[in-house]
């Protein structure tokens, strides 16, 4: 597969040296086999991170893998890379055989070193900008539904960094009116989180808010490198007869590789 270029020239691997790199350093870990201690399986991702990725491994990383494998996820090697983007470092897989993964971009925009993607059919969809801020959000998630008073085991699994990111009743305590306004006021922005505001408002036939919050969703500081927030913005704007806008939002897309589109090339492609 073709790699695409990916981020701003600068200093490190270039863009089309990088992918060809991982590739060929990772069929040299593809025998790394993940033990039953997260300790160990945390020091085969770190090493793969530090040493094949060539870059620094999250502070918090063995922490997320902690949280992820008490969700029910199964730790996979990150040399296990079949099927894979060049770019991704897989950490687990969940029971629909879904991949949690890191990704390592060539020339990480500011902000955004090593954010945290789920592995899709037409890329990767982005969980969170970093290894904390997807904690922090496992964790008030958990909290927030934890209305029968069951034993918080992710708050648990999350040791150090937990008690770090988040103090657990504080969603209560906010008063804030539910959990996505918590989570976009406490944590940060999440892709999922703003399109659903998107469609709530459009389920309220309130076509301004829609617009309005599809325009902010493309703002370039939110989420560089990514294409899916011009994709769905295209997607708004068609939906309340702006064409031309629209194209404008598409192209824009098409700037980024097409493994952050967040869909097939060819839908996009074809709203120019």
């Amino acid at each position: 597969m073709k790699a695409m270029k990916v981020g701003t020239s600068g200093g490190g691997s270039s863009p089309t040296a990088l992918p060809k790199l991982l590739l060929r350093r990772a069929r040299r870990a593809n025998s790394i086999r993940c033990s039953s201690s997260t300790s160990t399986i945390s020091f085969d991702h770190v090493s793969f991170i530090k040493d094949i990725a060539a870059t620094q491994p999250p502070q918090h990383l063995q922490c997320l893998l902690k949280i992820l494998q008490a969700k029910g996820e199964t730790i996979i090697s990150p040399g296990a890379r079949k099927g894979l983007i060049p770019l991704a470092v897989p950490l687990t897989e969940n029971q629909s055989g879904a991949v949690t993964a890191l990704l390592r971009w060539p020339t990480a925009p500011p902000g955004m070193e090593m954010p945290v993607v789920e592995v899709r059919k037409h890329g990767v969809w982005l969980l969170a900008k970093n290894v904390d801020q997807y904690i922090h959000r496992i964790l008030v998630e958990e909290d927030a539904n934890n209305t029968h008073g069951t034993s918080g085991q992710l708050y648990d699994a999350s040791s150090e960094a937990g008690k770090k990111l988040y103090i657990k009743g504080d969603f209560a305590e906010s008063r804030i009116a539910n959990l996505d306004s918590y989570l976009l006021k406490k944590v940060g922005l999440f892709p999922d989180i703003i399109e659903r505001k998107v469609k709530q408002h459009f389920e309220k036939d309130d076509h301004v808010s829609a617009m309005i919050t599809g325009e902010f969703y493309t703002k370039k500081d939110h989420f560089p490198g990514f294409g899916r927030p011009f994709v769905f913005n295209a997607e708004v704007l068609l939906k309340v007869g702006r064409e031309l806008e629209a194209k404008d939002a598409a192209r824009g897309a098409l700037k980024s590789p097409w493994w952050t589109l967040g869909c097939t090339y060819q839908p996009s492609s074809g709203s120019c």
